[in-house]
């Protein structure tokens, strides 16, 4: 799971979530700040509406919340959805072992160019590079 501090990077760059079953994500509040939900059919689920998107909890939750409007959520993308956001511009990924320290290299094509995003955990990379793709294309 990446940094909610690269997940709101992301967002602030214009990465757009359309959730789905699966999705992690945090609710901006204080008292929630440390709290992942998952979107579930059994449990939360994303409802359209003409005006935006709702986040509904269904009842089985500890605390009386019943929704939570997309731009109060922070989605907190798997290295999976990563890659696939990457789409074409993705070359690879390498594991490379300096000293005791395991790193992880996502390359991929920017404007013709190869660039390479490390870091010690793989999903970081990999947001490292879609932020990067995000804030060419806007």
């Amino acid at each position: 799971m990446i940094s909610t501090e690269l997940a709101a990077r992301l967002r602030e760059a214009g990465l757009v979530w359309r959730p789905a079953d699966g999705d992690r994500f945090r609710i901006d509040a204080p008292d929630l700040s440390d709290e992942v939900f998952t979107v579930s059919t059994m449990t939360i689920q994303a409802h359209e509406f003409p005006t935006g998107t709702i986040l509904g909890f269904n009842g089985t939750t500890e605390w009386a919340l019943d929704s939570v409007a997309i731009e109060d959520a922070l989605w907190l993308p798997r290295e999976d959805q990563l890659r696939d956001l990457l789409r074409s511009t993705f070359r690879g990924l390498t594991r490379s072992q300096t000293g005791p320290a395991e790193r992880y290299e996502v390359e991929v094509e920017l404007l013709g160019e190869p660039r390479t995003f490390a870091d010690t955990d793989p999903a970081e990379a990999y947001g490292a590079a879609l932020l990067a793709l995000v804030e060419l294309s806007t």
